[in-house]
């Protein structure tokens, strides 16, 4: 078994959360998640981003907006909706519990 693909599996199980914890912050733009995740570690390519997008916007966990570019087409910029906030408030406890109980099996 290869570690690479563990981690893999670990980045995708908390893929959602951290892109909702960057809308929290501030509406962005597709490549603006990208370049936070990948300067967090979270490597993540175009077509792994949009169908999560999609998907937590169809959950109205999202929504967006058009903005036009100086560089090019307009551009999709994704804001987390109230739904998603409260959504997300639940992840936080959830990932909260997550580490505490590996940091207890740790110790075993």
């Amino acid at each position: 078994m290869k570690i690479e693909n563990t981690k893999a599996q670990m980045r995708k199980g908390i893929l959602e959360y951290c892109i909702l914890s960057i809308l929290s912050k501030k509406d962005c733009y597709a490549s603006d998640i990208i370049n936070k995740l990948k300067e967090a570690k979270m490597i993540v390519v175009e077509g792994t981003l949009y169908p999560l997008l999609t998907r937590l916007k169809n959950a109205e966990l999202l929504s967006y907006r058009w903005e036009e570019s100086t560089q090019g087409p307009p551009r999709k910029y994704y804001k987390l909706s109230p739904k998603g906030d409260d959504f997300l408030q639940e992840l936080d406890t959830s990932w909260k519990e997550l580490v505490d109980a590996v940091e207890l099996i740790n110790k075993f």
